[in-house]
Order: C-alpha cells, then structure tokens, then sequence
C-alpha cells in the first residue's frame, strides 16, 4: 500500500511540475521550434490496438500519416541516421546496428561516435545556420560531427534513463532565456521495441509498453500546453521501425564455414555481410549461400538500386539477406529456449515494402495542418521537414522532401 501512495503522489508532483508554466521565459522566438521525438520499434498500427490518449489528441489536433516508411535494413542506426540526415544508409554510411568498414580496417558496434556518420546531421546543419539544438540519445549525437555538435545534448548514452526524466529535461531546455534556448530537440524513447523483440509485436506487454510510452507523451503536452508554447512549436513523433515474428533461423555461418571460404562475416538480423579474403574464392562462397533457405544473395555491385545499401567499403562483397520470417540471429541460450517451448520473437530489418517495418508519424502545433493524413512518409522526409518548419535549409545530403500537410511552415 505504501509503495502504491508512494507511487501516486510522484506521479502528482510530477504532473504539477509539467503543467507549472516557466517563471520568466520571455516571449515567444518569432521563429518556429521543434521538438522531435522518436519512439524506438513503435510500428505503424500499434496506436490503434489501444486507447493512447497523448497519441490520439495529436491525430486529433494534428496529423498522423498511415505509415513511416523506414529505409533499409529497418533497424535502429540506420534509422535514426536516416532520420537525422534525410538520405539513405549508402550515403550516410550507417549501414546496419553493426558492421564492418574495411577499408578503416574497424568494427561498428552500436557506436554513438559521429565520426562514423557520412552526412550532415539535422542537428549538425542547425548548428550550421545559426540555430541553437538539443538531443538526448540521439544516435549518433553524442560527438562532434566536421567539427559541430548540438549545443546542449545528454551523454554518454544510458538505457536506464526514462522517459520522465527526457520530458523534465526538454521541458528545462526551453524554459531557458530566449537567446540560449534551443529552437530544435531531438530525443530518443524507449518505444515499445524491448517488448516486442521479447514476446512478438502481439504480445499484451507492446500495448503496456506503448501505453507507458503515452503517458510521458501526455506529460509533455501538458508541459507545452502550460506554457502556451503551440503558436511557435511543432511537436513530431516518429518511429524507427516496425516489428514482425521470425521463427527460422537461416545457419549461414556454418553454411560458409563448411565451404572452407575464408571470410570476414557481420551478420544482423536480417542482413548479412560477407568480405571474402580471396576474391577467387568468392563464387564458391556465393553458390554455398544461395543454397539457403530463405535468403536471397547478391554481389555488392548486383544489389538493387532501390535497395540504397551499396556502400563502397561497409557493404559486403556479398551481401545475404533473409526474407520475413527467417533471420540470422538464434540469439542467446535463453531464446533459444524460449523458441523451443514456442515463443515467437519479435524481429525487424526486413525490407520496408514490409508492412509490419512501417513506424509512426505524428505531429502537431505549428505549421500543422489539423486533421491532415498524408498517407505514407518516407524516413528521409522527416529532416527536410524539421528544417522547414525551422526555417533553414535541409542537411547537406538530404533527398528528402518537406512533408505534405504543413502549409504553416514558413
């Protein structure tokens, strides 16, 4: 019972905190602000499976689209890369959570180092044109990038970090004076991807988890409704990827192995990347790979176009990649055992003319058009997007276009 008060009256206090609006903040920037949040593994259809009232007063009073198009493989980096930078991973570099660069002779391991990043971050071209910006774990924000970093941003990454805390901490950024508030933040949210790799995107514990997700978005609304701060902010809520179910473990590695090919293999969960040390061997290699089930196999100069993953030193010279509902990852003895007594995991990385890899898009304030539905939105879209409503130019790089449905932009 105590721990239950104890509960209550801190979700009070925290609510009487948001909604307290700042003691001096001085007027409003006559230029927008905009506040982009992105809620990790959230996929497209997840908002209609429960009541979310945070998510549905911004549908209401905003825009929601059908689907976020994610870029390829649909994973967490090259999704927030993308997002940040408005291009594709065979531009910005980030091909997958993991990978190889051979020619810095280097591992990429869930790395936050900007270094690694190929293109002009969102934060970075803000900088750029005179606009002060803020992230909390953005991928890839928590260094340097050319010589520019967010003025203020939240380092080193810590998965322990709530939502609570990010909605304290945005809400901190702009209750500071005028001249050294930030007019763009950009956060990363929990989501709901843990419970979905756990249990599968069907599982109760992605509705609990969303709903978790939504009462801190609620928070923040309160926050920003307190302090009357809609006429000059636009809030956007995105996701990275979505989520589907993998039951076939495609062994690639003892398949290659058993091929005596020696080779230099990262493998993700639905992408894999083979570096042949003998370019004589690399046909045997690939007649042994094709044999799998479930996989399609390519050389790096073969893959697809649309695909955008040619990456001339971090793509593999073959390239393997599994087709729904297999993966590369048996994952540890736990889920191993877990697939055992029927489980099913919760996977992505997959193409994104997958449905289930599509993630949200929501935004609301200024700028926004009520009750617009654009239908589908690329990833790439959301940086020119930010940029427009901020009133300067896209990332350097960017392919993106402003979406449709904010006539207030300028």
């Amino acid at each position: 019972m105590g721990g239950a008060i104890a509960l209550l009256v801190g979700a009070f206090l925290a609510c009487c905190a948001a909604a307290a609006p700042p003691s001096a903040t001085g007027p409003a920037p006559s230029a927008g602000t905009v506040i982009l949040l992105s809620l990790d593994g959230v996929r497209h259809d997840y908002p209609d499976r429960a009541t979310y009232p945070a998510l549905e007063r911004i549908a209401r009073e905003g825009l929601r689209a059908d689907r976020l198009i994610a870029v390829y493989p649909s994973s967490t980096f090259p999704g927030h890369v993308s997002l940040a930078t408005g291009t594709y991973p065979d531009v910005h570099g980030i091909v997958d959570n993991v990978f190889w660069d051979r020619a810095r002779g280097e591992r990429f391991d869930y790395s936050n180092d900007a270094d690694w990043i190929e293109a002009e971050p969102l934060w970075v071209a803000a900088e750029r044109q005179g606009v002060i910006a803020a992230t909390f774990f953005w991928v890839g924000s928590e260094t340097d990038w050319h010589g520019v970093g967010a003025h203020y941003r939240r380092t080193p990454f810590d998965s322990r970090i709530g939502e609570a805390e990010k909605v304290a901490q945005i809400l901190a950024w702009l209750d500071l004076p005028q001249a050294e508030r930030p007019r763009l933040v950009m956060a990363w949210w929990h989501g709901a991807d843990h419970a979905g790799h756990e249990n599968g995107p069907d599982h109760p514990d992605v509705a609990a988890a969303l709903a978790e997700q939504d009462h801190h978005l609620g928070t923040l609304l309160a926050g920003l409704d307190a302090r009357g701060a809609w006429e000059h902010t636009t809030l956007l809520v995105v996701s990275d990827h979505g989520m589907t179910t993998a039951e076939n473990t495609v062994p690639l590695e003892r398949a290659l192995g058993e091929t005596g090919v020696e080779a230099h293999v990262e493998v993700g969960s639905a992408i894999a990347h083979v570096f042949v040390s003998d370019p004589d061997e690399l046909a045997r290699a690939e007649g042994a790979l094709r044999a799998l089930p479930g996989v399609a196999v390519d050389r790096r100069e073969a893959l697809p176009a649309s695909l955008r993953l040619a990456h001339p030193t971090r793509t593999g010279d073959l390239v393997v990649r599994a087709q729904p509902g297999y993966t590369f990852r048996s994952g540890n003895l736990l889920a191993r055992v877990a697939d055992l007594l029927g489980r099913r995991r919760g996977l992505h990385g997959y193409p994104p003319d997958q449905p289930d890899m599509g993630g949200i898009f929501f935004a609301m304030g200024r700028g926004v058009a009520p009750g617009a539905r654009p239908g589908s939105v690329r990833m790439i879209d959301v940086a020119p997007t930010a940029a427009a409503l901020l009133g300067i130019d896209p990332p350097l790089q960017s392919e993106g276009r402003p979406v449709t449905g904010f006539p207030g932009a300028g």
